[in-house]
């Protein structure tokens, strides 16, 4: 169609379609400023409101004084051990004397160092005491961290039951709100959408088409951007399902309009050629021409053919001749292009 229009109705035609994308826009950017906001009507959810708080307090209370005992037997419990080594050390050095000073006597033979052995004896035998009570302390620390990590364990295991089994509510709840949230897109898209597809039908030719296709480009974004990524898919059964159903209602409705169309153009056929010549616009003729297309029945002719006057499908006039200079002129130009006559002079 563009070939047939004038070069300023051109630049008037884009400045009005940049309109409309402008228009869809601004749209849009409301649109999704509102469908943004829409999850903030439903109240925010977290684990802790479906939770038993009072056994939930109870636990986490006990699994934090048992991280701090832990830690403390911990700390006690390598001070404990740096004694036991502390012991360790000087009963082994003690008794390394002992051997040493034993030995010697053994050499000697001297019996009036029988008193001394008695003490050395004594002293080692204190020694090797500190030692098992530094070893007691150390095992006592080690029973006491051992309680500890075990009382944490337990009450560990009792804050994540709690948690698994808010967690299960908290899901389910957070899909209800989901789906809910849902048909609040739901029920703000659809009317838009049947808006747009009635403009579509009735108004995209008018006066005022720029905004019509702002409005239809708005509705079909926020249909398939802002609804369809957050239509619940319930294991892919309900995107399946909704996908099925909107294909056949699509299809049917396709068919329904493609024989509708043919039957509209079969009986256009059935005219009298004059009549069917008025019933094509000026500028859908030379629009279908453009395209090397019957402008009555849309099917492919070979205009360059100079033979070729009337189409070989329809039989509708396509060429005639000038009524003043018997050129020959396409049937549906409304002046000669050899004399400038207009196409109210009768054809030859």
């Amino acid at each position: 169609m563009s070939k047939a229009l004038r070069l300023s109705e051109k630049w008037f035609r884009g400045g009005l379609w940049l309109v409309a994308f402008v228009f869809a826009s601004f749209l849009t950017g409301l649109g999704a400023s509102v469908v943004e906001n829409l999850p903030r009507v439903e109240q925010h959810l977290t684990i802790e409101d479906f939770i038993d708080r009072a056994a939930a307090q109870q636990a986490r209370a006990t699994v934090k004084a048992m991280q701090q005992s832990r830690q403390d037997t911990q700390e006690k419990l390598e001070q404990a051990r740096l004694g036991h080594n502390a012991a360790r050390a000087s009963s082994q050095a003690a008794r390394e004397t002992f051997n040493n000073w034993l030995a010697t006597r053994q050499v000697t033979g001297r019996a009036g160092q029988d008193p001394e052995l008695l003490a050395r004896t004594q002293a080692l035998d204190g020694l090797k005491a500190t030692e098992r009570q530094a070893l007691a302390a150390v095992e006592a620390q080690q029973q006491a961290l051992l309680d500890a990590q075990q009382a944490e364990a337990r009450a560990t295991r009792s804050l994540h039951e709690l948690e698994r089994v808010a967690g299960e509510q908290l899901a389910g709840a957070q899909r209800s709100q989901e789906l809910r949230i849902f048909l609040y897109r739901l029920a703000l898209t659809l009317p838009l959408l049947g808006i747009a597809g009635w403009l579509f039908a009735k108004q995209r030719q008018s006066t005022w088409w720029p905004f019509v296709w702002g409005f239809i480009y708005f509705a079909l974004f926020t249909f398939f951007v802002e609804l369809v990524p957050y239509m619940p898919s319930y294991g892919g059964y309900v995107r399946s399902t909704v996908g099925i159903v909107i294909t056949v209602l699509v299809g049917r409705q396709a068919i329904l309009a493609l024989n509708r169309y043919l039957e509209r153009q079969k009986q256009a056929e059935a005219l009298p050629d004059v009549e069917r010549r008025k019933e094509l616009s000026y500028d859908t003729a030379l629009a279908r021409l453009a395209k090397k297309v019957c402008p009555g029945c849309e099917r492919p002719v070979d205009l360059a053919n100079a033979a070729i006057d009337y189409c070989p499908h329809c039989g509708i006039c396509l060429f005639d001749h000038c009524g003043q200079c018997t050129a020959r002129k396409s049937a549906f130009a409304r002046f000669c292009h050899a004399c400038g006559a207009g196409a109210s002079a009768l054809r030859q």
